[in-house]
């Protein structure tokens, strides 16, 4: 998998770049299918915002997030993108074994 972390109008540093990575594992968790994500992250007008683009096998998941503070920001983008992952799996999930247990 692919973490891909640009800046438009803000320098990348370290210590953001392991603040996402280290966030990420969190959705690692719950899917482990993610093709590739690229993270922008963007200042306008003293407003940060974080954007991030999620490629899976049957469908891209994209959201965005801002804040006075670039962490909150990406902290918000981040939950978001678990909501949708978690959707996604329920979405995707094999419902045959579910059939199964009805019937007992």
């Amino acid at each position: 998998m692919n973490i891909i972390i640009t800046g438009h109008h803000i320098e990348i540093t370290p210590a953001i770049e392991s603040y996402i990575t280290n966030k990420f594992h969190k959705i690692e968790n719950h899917l482990n299918k993610v093709v590739d994500v690229k993270f922008t992250l963007s200042v306008e007008n003293k407003t940060h915002v974080a954007e991030s683009t999620m490629h899976l096998p049957k469908q891209d998941i994209h959201a965005q997030a801002s804040d006075g503070d670039m962490y909150h920001a990406i902290e918000m983008l981040i939950n978001k993108l678990d909501k949708q992952i978690i959707r996604y799996k329920e979405k995707h999930n094999d419902h045959h074994n579910h059939e199964s247990l009805k019937y007992k």
